[in-house]
Parts: C-alpha cells; sequence; structure tokens
C-alpha cells in the first residue's frame, strides 16, 4: 500500500526511479575520476616527473577545493535550484576534465584538477538533495543505498577504463573519458529533473564560506608538507595556527549569524554528528588506501595499469553490491551496529594490508580488498541516511553538503596523513642504502620509489640491483606503516558509532526527517525504514 498520497508526492515523484538513474550517472563521473588518476600516478611520476608530494597536490587539488565549496555550493543549490547547480556542476567538471588532459607539468595539472574540484562540488551535493526531495521516506533510504552502490562502481569503472586508455593512449586520455558521461547527464537532467529550491530563499553565506576554504586548505596543506618541512617548521606552525584560528571563527561567525550556511547547533543531534565523524573516517580509510594500492600492484607485483585497474576493482564491486544491502539490513539491524561493524571489518582489511611483505602476492591484496569493499559498503549506506534523515527536507542541500564534506574531507586526510607517515617511513628506511651516492641521485631517490627504481636502473651491476630491492623494501615497509595508521582510524569510527550514533531516530523526528504526518500505523512501516522508535 502506498505510504504518500497524491497531494502529498514531491515534484517529480512519478519519475524518481528515473530522476535517480540521472543522479546515479552524474555521481559516476566523479566516481569515475577519483580512481582513474590513482591508477595513472605511476604514470605520472615517468611522464610529468612529479614527485610524491606532488602526486599529493594533484590528488589534493581536486579533493581541497571540492570540499572547500561544498558547503557554500549547497546553500547555493538550496538558494537557486538544485538542478540549475548540478548542470552547471557537470559544464565546469568536463571544461577542467580537458584541460586536464593537457597539462604539461605536476602544477598545471594541479591547477586543473582545482577547477575540477568546482565542479564536483556542485554535483555531488545535488544529486543527494534532489534524491531525498523526490523520494518519500520510506523509499529514501533503499535510493541512499543505490546512490551510494553507484558510488562504488564508479570507483571500480574507474581504474579499468584508465588502465585500458593508460595501455593503448597517452596519459591524458583518463580524464577525456569524463566529456560524453557528462554530456549525457546534463541532456538526461534537463529534460527530467526538477529544479526543487528551499522555499525560505536563505541568503549566501560568503564569510562562512571564506573562513571554511581558507581553514581547510591551511590544515590540509600543512599536513602534506609536513615530510618536506618536519613538525617544528615556521612554515608547518604557521599553517596549523591559521586553520585553528580560521575554523574557529567560521564556528563563532555560523553561531553568531541570522543565515549560516550550516547550523551549528545541527551538530547537536547524534544522528547527524556521529554520522559525520563516521562518513569521514570511512573514506580517510578508502581513499588513503587506494593511493598505495595502485602504486605497489604496478612498481611491486609488476602489473600494467590495466592489469592493476582489474586487480582494484574487487573492492568497489564488494562496495556496490553491499551498499544497497545495508540500505534494506538497517531496518533489521540500525544504524549504530550497520555502521560499527562496517568500520571494524573495514579497519581488520587494513590491518591485513599491514602486513603485506615484498614476498606478499596479489592473493594478499584481494583478500583485504573485499574486507575493505564490504566494510565501507555496510557502514556508508546507513550513515548518509542517517545525516540526511536527521534534517528536513527543505534543508537537503545543507544536509548533502555535509555529507560530502565528511567524505572529501576524510579523503583528503587520508592521503594527506597517510601520505605524510609514508614518505616519512619511506625516506628514513631508504637513506641508508642512498649513502655513497652523489647528493642529487640520493634526493631523488629519497622521493618516490619510481624516482629510486629509474636510478636503479641506470647503475650498473649489483649496486643497481641493490638500490632496487632496498627501494622496494623500503616502499613496502612504509606502506604497512601508513596501513596501520588508517586501521586505527577506522576502529576509532567504529567506537565513535558505538557510543554515540543512536541505532534509530526518535519518533519526534519523523516530521522533520520527511515522514508524512498523519499516516496510519500500518502505512508507517516502510516510512520508517530507519526511523521508527
Amino acid at each position: 500500500m502506498n505510504s504518500v498520497s497524491a497531494l502529498e508526492r514531491p515534484a517529480g515523484y512519478e519519475r524518481r526511479w528515473w530522476i535517480l538513474a540521472v543522479l546515479c550517472l552524474s555521481l559516476l563521473v566523479i566516481g569515475i575520476d577519483s580512481t582513474v588518476l590513482n591508477v595513472a600516478l605511476p604514470t605520472l611520476v615517468r611522464s610529468l616527473h612529479a614527485t610524491n608530494s606532488q602526486l599529493q597536490w594533484i590528488v589534493d587539488a581536486y579533493v581541497l577545493v571540492f570540499a572547500s565549496l561544498l558547503l557554500t555550493t549547497g546553500s547555493l543549490s538550496d538558494r537557486f535550484g538544485r538542478r540549475s547547480a548540478l548542470a552547471w556542476g557537470l559544464v565546469i567538471f568536463g571544461a577542467g576534465s580537458v584541460a586536464s588532459a593537457f597539462a604539461g607539468t605536476p602544477n598545471v595539472l594541479t591547477a586543473t584538477r582545482a577547477l575540477m574540484g568546482v565542479g564536483g562540488a556542485l554535483i555531488m551535493p545535488s544529486t543527494l538533495s534532489i534524491l531525498t526531495n523526490v523520494f518519500p521516506a520510506g523509499e529514501r533510504a533503499r535510493a541512499i543505498g543505490v546512490w551510494a552502490g553507484v558510488s562504488g562502481l564508479g570507483i571500480a569503472f574507474g581504474p579499468v577504463v584508465g588502465g585500458t586508455l593508460l595501455d593503448h593512449l597517452w596519459w591524458g586520455s583518463v580524464f577525456l573519458v569524463n566529456v560524453p558521461v557528462v554530456v549525457t547527464a546534463l541532456l538526461a537532467g534537463y529534460l527530467i529533473v526538477p529544479n526543487t529550491r528551499d522555499p525560505s530563499v536563505p541568503r549566501v553565506d560568503a564569510p562562512g564560506a571564506a573562513l571554511s576554504v581558507v581553514g581547510l586548505v591551511s590544515l590540509v596543506y600543512g599536513i602534506i608538507e609536513v615530510p618536506s618541512y618536519g613538525w617544528t617548521s615556521g612554515r608547518i606552525l604557521a599553517a596549523f595556527a591559521l586553520a585553528v584560528v580560521a575554523l574557529g571563527a567560521f564556528v563563532a561567525w555560523e553561531l553568531h549569524t541570522d543565515h549560516p550556511m550550516l547550523k551549528i547547533q545541527f551538530f547537536r543531534n547524534p544522528r547527524f554528528s556521529a554520522a559525520s565523524i563516521a562518513v569521514t573516517l570511512v573514506f580517510f580509510a578508502l581513499t588513503g588506501s587506494f593511493f598505495f594500492l595502485t602504486q605497489e600492484l604496478q612498481f611491486i607485483l609488476g602489473f600494467t595499469p590495466l592489469q592493476a585497474g582489474l586487480r582494484i576493482a574487487p573492492i568497489a564491486l564488494v562496495l556496490a553490491v553491499a551498499a544497497p544491502t545495508a540500505g534494506r539490513l538497517v531496518e533489521r539491524i540500525g544504524n549504530k551496529a550497520m555502521v560499527a561493524a562496517g568500520l571494524i571489518v573495514a579497519g581488520y582489511g587494513l590491518l591485513y594490508l599491514a602486513t603485506t611483505t615484498t614476498r606478499s602476492g596479489y592473493g594478499h591484496v584481494l583478500v583485504a580488498l573485499v574486507l575493505l569493499g564490504a566494510g565501507i559498503g555496510f557502514a556508508i549506506a546507513p550513515a548518509t541516511e542517517s545525516i540526511m534523515g536527521s534534517l528536513p527536507v527543505e534543508k537537503a542541500g545543507v544536509g548533502s553538503a555535509m555529507n560530502d564534506t565528511t567524505r572529501q574531507v576524510g579523503g583528503a586526510l587520508g592521503v594527506a596523513i597517510l601520505g605524510s607517515v609514508f614518505s616519512s617511513a619511506y625516506a628514513a628506511r631508504l637513506a641508508p642504502a642512498l649513502t655513497g651516492f652523489p647528493a642529487a641521485v640520493a634526493r631523488a631517490g629519497g622521493q618516490s620509489l619510481g624516482a629510486a627504481l629509474a636510478v636503479a636502473q641506470r647503475i650498473p651491476g649489483g649496486a643497481g640491483q641493490a638500490l632496487g630491492l632496498a627501494a622496494r623494501d623500503s616502499f613496502v615497509h612504509a606502506m604497512d606503516r601508513a596501513f596501520a595508521v588508517g586501521a586505527g582510524f577506522a576502529l576509532l569510527g567504529a567506537l565513535v558509532a558505538v557510543i554515540w550514533l543512536p541505532n534509530r531516530a526518535a519518533p519526534e523526528v519523523e516530521i522533520a526527517a520527511g515522514v508524512p504526518a498523519g499516516v496510519p500505523t500500518e502505512e508507517k512501516s516502510e516510512a520508517q525504514l530507519v526511523l521508527s522508535p
């Protein structure tokens, strides 16, 4: 029996599953792009001579701009229309993809990736806020499960598509693959997606946007550059100090202004705050692990980009199955149990990866990928639903922006923190093997495994072989350290869920979460998928 009467049906209700298909296609381009780039990292080392720090900035420039603008773009989409925000995001993302394909240096590629981040910041929150508005509460958890599952499929398609392109074309083709997807999503969105907006028409919070951007940029910049300058460097201390001041001022301003970009009071609801922390730590583990896995498969196990892409795909395929399944299981098990169990499984997968040696084969990696995919899939859908279900539907732009901000900040910090742990451990482990080499050679070898192997190939005889073996051993040693740290953060997220995340919403939040008032009890069973007391 349908629990939503004709008068209560939102705009686009009749086309909601077709609209979900368009939203998932728009989301797919972001998922593909994130893992396409990871597969291409070793190629960028060879083609653009990028260092470890430059590789991190090529990844984090996109993520940092994305994360910094999400709250602003979510607010703008609520004000001016969510379909309009989605369309502009697709246009900017497509333009940035074309520019990235023809970038000639690591610095230019970093800038064009930042432009793609602007587009992504408009696309991703629009997809989730449109979904929240066109689906009634009884179907929303299921739709979010599909949405999260498609995000996993994008992650799976990225390495395979990227590996195929890198085996046959130049590295820029991994960005041009976004263009046909963007064009298709633009046309389909114009035809069937409603342009919903917040009827209260909130004003734009320009000071809040500026403070959040300054704070996040300073924080992640400091973390990324710690291996290069050291924790006590004036540059690093200044970056962290600016981050503390700017983010503190952001919180103070949001509490003071009458049109906040993000109502700090939302964090009083543990379904919002605890779930946000969980999402942050889920993507910390996922993005940080991908940064190393693609390099291990190519530099250590010797796979081509396509072979590496095919062997990375299981994590996303498992995630794509686990996320929709979690959307259904949460009705019986609840949010707390699902999120905590998912993070525990993901943490164990990372701990298993932390036992990798130079003799470990692909079977070792495959077991960890299955654990990671299952754990992340089971955690992310219930956590996302918890965030979206804690807010009224007219604030869907803000809610989806917060959800996506936690995803992107978690990803950026995963690459930055785990990358910093890795770089420090790699350089320290390899330093004795570089003793006696010219300073320029030693410096190059200590910056990345690709550079060290290139140096080793130019050195004849046993000395070159010894350096190559030492570089591979140092890479695996440093990677294990990073995975162990990542596992700790995943298990911390599980602890947060167990202590603070409610298993189900309180009855009084039904109306705020979009359950229609006056619906008979027997018709609420589906609507209360994750809301029943």
